[in-house]
């Protein structure tokens, strides 16, 4: 099974090659979604990312509070909508 992690605080112009880069050392990657605003093209600083479930657990753990070019990543299982 696959999990959807959220990861925020992320510098504006991170770029999914560099989330690739980040999180590919703990299993491959399903998919990678970056948010930006829709009027301004501008990255919000967040975004998700699919894995499996143990690598999944293993990058949330090893990511979450790791200073990423200047800020403190904030990464952990992303919650459904109707979770939150």
């Amino acid at each position: 099974m696959s999990k959807t992690i959220y990861i925020a605080n992320l510098p504006d112009e991170t770029t999914e090659t560099q989330i690739k880069s980040l999180f590919s050392e703990y299993g491959d990657i399903h998919s990678i979604k970056l948010i930006s605003d829709k009027k301004s093209g501008k990255m919000l600083g967040y975004g998700f990312i699919e894995m499996d479930d143990d690598p999944a657990d293993e990058a949330i753990y090893a990511l979450n509070g790791k200073e990423y070019e200047g800020q403190s990543l904030q990464v952990n299982q992303a919650r459904g909508r109707n979770d939150r």
